[in-house]
């Protein structure tokens, strides 16, 4: 194949074919990794969580060259394979935008030219693009295995690899004096972007896939306290989606008379975890509780860790606080963890009402026949208006209309009270499975959330957002405690944490839970994971009554 497009598969195909030894290069240096709850999967799971990675001497880890897709929890041998898919995916994401660009910019003339002082031909431009950000990706360690699958931080770290690489091409065409296309600029880098981003979120439902099945989990060894070590074990049991499986534990002297914690056996003491790590052929050894230890003994373990390629990560007690508000800052040799405090204003919040309402407006531009639809059913289905209004909670404790479809009778909260008694929600949320209020119309739009469309027009009204926590009704604002009080400090959602992780069957506990969690750790990237697992959610019509 001869041309600009032979020439640019042809670089292709070189680029794949360096990806393994891309893929597995590993430096030795120290990475801390904040982590949230374990109550979400789409966050990063686990207890804020500072991650050491150890480096490895010559031939350490051979056995990262081992394809294990098809295997259960084995750590590195699944993820050299893994991030070799991923690479690839990445490469032919960027090589599709750059070709999109030159054809759509240049038709595909090889005798185009950038002007300027330096003028090399835009074919140049495009394979040096393609290089230069394959490679960035590679060095920005945006596959890093402590990155993928779980939380926004994989994506915020495309972006920002992404954005730096522009803004020093940016930089060299000013230097060289060379002008650079903007419109071939502006076709490749959200184009490519937005592959690149789609083809991770691909292989994270894959991946996730093969989590839930049990395959493909790392090996884990929890060191510490027996309380502890017990908590952590059943959270890790109750999160077997989150891509850990726990292979054994160590508990201090005297505390490993009792040969098993919550079924897992005490494969050794604490002093004994570097050996038996090694042993156990495990992925990551995790202290849990390791303010209770000293430092010398969690230094040692470290150290003994050293080249062998086992990660070593060191459990605190910062429950439901994600990485942004995370900063840990050695200080004369002792390492300081800064929480920041919350933020619910500032540029990120003008960015999300910005982001709310263009996507809102093209939304309900492109669902209006739908909604037409859906009113004449509606209509039909019983008498009484298309539209319900409700009086619902807002920002900071003020009330607003919500709109929905009605999906109910009339009377339906006149009979309110004579079903109370038979509530399947919990205690402050009525449910119920079979409610006889509503509609046999309503019961398919509840199904797939469809009566929540006219919520669209609230959000562009700036009462609510597109997600955030659920908008509660006035009577269950008046049940709340006091800390309960703190989702209201941010607009209430279409959709949100609570949409995604279960909807109805949660626990009150449970979605208070998740709405706090979302309040003070809102991300862009981590509404853009909500909003795609709400389709998913939606469709499957799980816990939707």
């Amino acid at each position: 194949m001869d041309g600009p497009l032979g020439v640019c598969a042809r670089s292709l195909a070189v680029i794949v074919g360096t990806a393994p030894v891309a893929a597995s290069g590993r430096r030795g240096r120290t990475v801390v990794q904040a982590r949230g709850s374990l109550m979400q999967e789409m966050y990063e799971s686990g207890s804020s969580t500072t991650t050491v990675d150890w480096p490895r001497q010559p031939g350490a880890g051979a056995s990262e060259q081992e394809d294990g897709l098809a295997s259960g929890p084995s750590g590195v041998r699944w993820w050299s394979a893994y991030a070799v898919r991923v690479l690839i995916t990445d490469a032919a994401a960027i090589y599709v935008a750059v070709f999109i660009a030159y054809v759509v910019r240049f038709d595909g003339s090889g005798t185009a030219v950038v002007s300027g002082d330096l003028s090399p031909s835009y074919l140049v431009v495009s394979i040096v693009l393609m290089w230069a950000w394959i490679a960035s990706l590679v060095v920005g360690r945006t596959q890093d295995r402590r990155l993928v699958g779980i939380g926004p931080a994989e994506y915020q770290r495309i972006f920002a690899v992404t954005w730096r690489l522009f803004a020093a091409v940016a930089v060299v065409a000013y230097m060289f004096r060379m002008e650079i296309g903007r419109g071939y600029l502006a076709i490749a880098l959200p184009l490519g972007l937005l592959l690149i981003l789609l083809g991770r979120l691909g292989w994270r439902w894959w991946l996730h896939r093969k989590w839930g099945a049990g395959e493909m989990q790392s090996r884990v060894l929890v060191v510490g306290h027996r309380r502890k070590a017990e908590r952590l074990v059943g959270e890790l049991a109750r999160r077997s989606g989150a891509g850990f499986g726990v292979v054994g534990v160590c508990l201090p002297p005297g505390e490993a008379e009792d040969g098993l914690v919550r079924g897992l056996p005490v494969l050794g003491e604490m002093g004994e975890a570097a050996s038996v790590a090694k042993r156990e052929k495990v992925d990551a050894v995790t202290v849990v509780g390791s303010d209770s230890l000293t430092s010398e003994t969690v230094r040692s373990l470290g150290w003994e860790l050293e080249g062998s390629g086992i990660d070593l990560a060191l459990t605190m007690e910062l429950n439901d606080v994600a990485g942004p508000r995370v900063l840990v800052q050695p200080m004369s040799a002792l390492p300081l963890v800064y929480v920041d405090e919350p933020r619910f204003s500032g540029p990120k919040y003008v960015l999300k009402t910005a982001f709310d309402w263009l996507s809102t407006l093209a939304i309900t531009l492109i669902v209006s026949p739908v909604l037409i639809v859906l009113a004449v059913l509606v209509k039909l289905s019983s008498p009484g208006p298309v539209i319900f209004r409700q009086k619902r909670v807002g920002l900071d404790g003020s009330t607003f209309e919500m709109l929905k479809f009605r999906s109910m009778y009339q009377d339906a909260e006149q009979r309110l009270e004579q079903l109370v008694h038979e509530n399947e929600g919990n205690d402050v949320m009525f449910k119920m499975k079979d409610d006889p209020r509503v509609t046999s119309v309503g019961k398919r739009l509840r199904r797939f959330s469809l009566d929540e469309l006219p919520q669209l027009f609230n959000v562009l009204r700036g009462d609510m957002s597109l997600v955030g926590p659920r908008p509660p009704l006035p009577r269950e604002v008046d049940q709340y405690e006091s800390h309960v009080h703190r989702r209201l400090l941010v607009k209430p959602g279409i959709t949100g944490l609570w949409q995604v992780s279960g909807r109805s069957d949660l626990s009150w506990d449970e979605t208070v839970r998740l709405d706090l969690y979302y309040t003070e750790n809102w991300t862009f990237f981590g509404d853009i994971l909500i909003l795609l697992r709400t389709v998913r959610t939606v469709l499957s019509s799980s816990g939707a009554y």
